[in-house]
């Protein structure tokens, strides 16, 4: 029995599709806990290149089933949009490989637009959303309005409870059809209905029986509800400990944790940001790395790699192992920068701080490491990686105290370096 999370350890867009594509090669199920659409996944194989938003990267594999469950959020029309996709590439989705969960909650195209609204309507504070629905549609969970997946197989039930909340009042300038949207929705439920089960019993039994499982998170552990840079965050719970709730497992059944990390830091929308560069350095890094957003291509700040969120990540996540990608961005630079720690006019910080106007005002303390300035696309040996690009992987994994476990040199399956065989 092998129970795994993935969660990515900085800000998002680390590369947690290529590992949950690599890993998934030996898995039984992969598992999505969290977000929704506003989250990407790039994964190239052999000469296609596949952009995946909510189907977890494992439906590449016809011995994997995917799972979605209780805690992401759906727009069924992006769904459906992606499934015929991947049917094109000719991957297919069937009910036997492919699960959602009848929890899952709804994203309606009424969140659609509160999203635009709000985003426009915060007084000098824009977050930086996607506009895809997400945080409008998890207010609404919480708030005991929202529409779950069951709640589309009964047209009758779905006139109810969308019409739990006065949607005329919350878009004054704008036509809200609850008919049209009652009709559209119920179709797409019908569409839905062979995918959809109780997912926490599936994947439980699956566990019991001894079944090999990933839960996928998406975005990163900074954009994290509670524990990341709010409130320039995500609307959900990336960290490790929302795997148990979006899932419906005990904690007990987790035996890793995978933290994906950069070898150098991005960040998508507002938010501070201490180690970002925006010099040609940051320029070079945005260029090399293809630091654009898999969902709204909006280019990516770029910055150094920091330690002291990285050790924070690996705390509140319970990270056993790191598998550091992009290393080959890197090739190119001479010297190589690494935070260790944060000068604030409290002193120096080595902990990450909760405060954020305290960590909008952290100047970043770099060590500097010599780079290799050479190019290690085509490597898939540790041995033979240069002295000086062995020697920053394990100046990562010491300072962190956590094993890197692969290395990922590329976006291609075989552009994968594994340090240890688990």
């Amino acid at each position: 029995m092998s129970v795994k999370i993935i969660v990515g350890a900085q800000w998002g867009d680390e590369g947690k599709g290529k590992i949950t594509d690599i890993l998934a090669e030996k898995m039984d199920l992969v598992v999505r806990y969290q977000g929704g659409n506003n989250a990407g996944h790039t994964v190239v194989v052999g000469e296609k290149t596949f952009k995946l938003h909510l189907i977890p990267s494992g439906i590449l594999y016809d011995t994997c089933c995917c799972v979605i469950g209780n805690g992401v959020v759906i727009d069924p029309e992006v769904l459906f949009w992606e499934i015929d996709t991947l049917h094109q590439k000719g991957i297919s989705v069937t009910p036997e490989k492919f699960k959602i969960s009848s929890l899952a909650h709804v994203i309606l195209p009424f969140h659609k637009l509160l999203d635009s609204q709000e985003e426009g309507h915060r007084l000098g504070q824009k977050i930086g959303t996607t506009g895809r629905g997400i945080g409008p549609c998890y207010t609404d969970k919480v708030s005991r309005v929202g529409v779950r997946i069951m709640d589309l197989l009964s047209e009758s039930r779905l006139r109810k409870v969308i019409s739990r909340k006065d949607w005329a009042a919350v878009l004054p300038n704008h036509t809200v059809d609850i008919d049209a949207v009652v009709a559209q929705y119920a179709a797409l439920g019908n569409r839905l209905r062979p995918f959809v089960v109780d997912t926490s019993l599936f994947v439980n039994e699956a566990i019991d029986q001894g079944k090999r499982v990933i839960l996928e998170g998406a975005q990163g552990t900074m954009l994290d509800i509670d524990h990341g840079t709010y409130p320039y965050v995500t609307s959900s719970s990336p960290v490790s400990g929302g795997a148990c709730i979006g899932v419906g497992i005990g904690p007990h059944k987790i035996h890793q944790v995978f933290g994906v990390a950069k070898a150098y830091v991005t960040r998508v929308g507002e938010g501070p940001f201490p180690t970002e560069l925006t010099d040609e350095t940051g320029e070079l890094l945005r260029h090399r790395g293809a630091e654009y957003g898999t969902t709204t291509n909006r280019p990516r700040r770029c910055g150094w790699l920091d330690l002291v969120g990285l050790r924070y990540a690996v705390r509140v996540n319970g990270i056993t192992e790191i598998c550091l990608t992009k290393l080959d961005v890197l090739d190119s630079c001479k010297e190589i920068k690494v935070c260790t720690k944060y000068k604030t006019s409290e002193g120096d910080l080595i902990h990450f701080p909760l405060d954020l106007d305290l960590f909008s005002s952290c100047e970043p303390i770099y060590d500097t490491l010599p780079g290799w300035e050479t190019d290690i696309s085509n490597i898939t040996r540790f041995a033979d990686l240069p002295e000086t690009a062995k020697q920053y992987v394990e100046y990562v994994s010491a300072a962190v105290g956590v094993p890197i476990t692969l290395v990922s040199v590329g976006s291609r399956r075989n552009q994968t370096i594994r340090l240890i065989s688990r």
